[in-house]
């Protein structure tokens, strides 16, 4: 399972993917995961963010 699938900011935008907890993509994301999401989190990074997603917007990602 890869760390982090892509999202374009264009269906970011149709998703309104700026709902869900994010950081900047200069974060840890191993960091993250241990202290706040979770290990079996699902990252998307969308833009200069990577967001905390639902599984529905996880699928759409590539």
């Amino acid at each position: 399972m890869s760390r982090v699938k892509y999202l374009s900011v264009t269906r970011g935008r149709k998703v309104h993917i700026e709902q869900y907890p994010n950081f900047h993509k200069s974060g840890s994301i191993k960091g993250m995961k241990e202290r706040y999401y979770g290990k079996n989190a699902m990252l998307v990074r969308c833009g200069d963010y990577i967001y905390n997603v639902p599984q529905r917007i996880y699928d759409m990602a590539n």
